[in-house]
């Protein structure tokens, strides 16, 4: 089956040639040029992927990605123009999975979008390991890429799915955060180690009682982050 993407920026050549690009790798393409019809679409109709720009009328990218949030995990890309990085730390902040910097290569958004894609679609073969971890409360099913806590589904990003699963099935071990940036985003990653912090912080959001004193992902001071199991 195809993947159906959803494109979002108000400059309509932009639109026009990712919407092409993407279709020549058989991906069905919907576009939209500002927030409120963004939200509308993704509202009412699945998509494997949003590329969603940080500038829009009606409605900017951090509120669409904040209410996108409150009913999906979809993964989203900001585009973003500016160089500023505080507006990527705030775009992870608000729910985005990752980002890229206008102006970009068309073929390095492809290969962002293919890599997302690889990692998040639940029919991927498994090497040799367990689909479902379970460890105390928590269970991961690697599969379907749910998580539950004490039966409780609890819904997170791909990236934050990524970052747990990748703890879970190393506990105890500490990870420094370029570490951890190289091993779930990737070697090619342009982001630096505030990406893991922004992505810590929210997943204790979602899964601690009190996200000031962890019981699951630790910190160890100047060192990087561990899973007690």
């Amino acid at each position: 089956m195809a993947k159906r993407v959803l494109v979002v920026d108000d400059e309509k050549l932009i639109v026009k040639g990712i919407r092409f690009s993407l279709e020549q790798d058989g991906m069905e393409v919907d576009c939209a040029y500002d927030g409120e019809e963004a939200l509308k679409l993704a509202t009412e109709q699945p998509y494997d992927m949003i590329l969603l720009d940080l500038m829009l009328p009606k409605m900017d990218g951090f509120e669409v990605c904040q209410h996108i949030r409150e009913f999906s995990t979809v993964p989203i890309v900001m585009l973003t123009a500016k160089g500023d990085d505080m507006d990527k730390i705030l775009g992870l902040e608000y729910g985005a999975d990752d980002y890229i910097t206008k102006p970009f290569n068309i073929l390095e958004v492809k290969a962002r979008i293919k890599a997302i894609m690889r990692r998040t679609s639940p029919n991927q073969p498994k090497k040799e390991k367990s689909k479902v971890i379970e460890n105390g409360d928590l269970k991961l099913d690697q599969e379907s890429r749910r998580l539950f806590i004490l039966g409780r589904e609890i819904n997170v990003t791909a990236r934050e799915f990524d970052l747990l699963e990748h703890l879970v099935l190393n506990p105890n071990k500490v990870y420094s955060r370029e570490n951890l940036l190289n091993l779930v985003w990737g070697p090619e990653y342009p982001g630096d180690v505030r990406t893991v912090d922004v992505h810590v912080r929210r997943l204790r959001e979602k899964i601690e009682a009190n996200p000031s004193e962890p019981k699951y992902v630790h910190t160890k001071w100047g060192v990087g982050y561990y899973y007690q199991g």
